[in-house]
């Protein structure tokens, strides 16, 4: 199976959530416990292990945010 490691670049979410939405690996969730420059709780992975690489979220970011590399 296929691995992947995504990245972001935290000060420009805006917490929209799609990518929370549409990840089949259900990975990622925002991160309550900071605060980006914009004023919102970032996007995090909780479960990097169990991503694949597909890069849905990284297509659904309106914003450009995230970054996904497969091994």
């Amino acid at each position: 199976m296929a691995k992947g490691r995504v990245t972001f670049r935290t000060e420009r979410c805006k917490a929209c959530e799609l990518c929370v939405r549409f990840c089949p690996q259900q990975i990622l969730s925002l991160n309550k416990t900071m605060i980006n420059p914009l004023g919102y709780h970032p996007i995090a992975v909780v479960r990097e292990e169990a991503c694949n690489g597909c890069g849905i979220c990284a297509l659904m970011c309106p914003d450009l945010v995230i970054t996904v590399e497969r091994e």
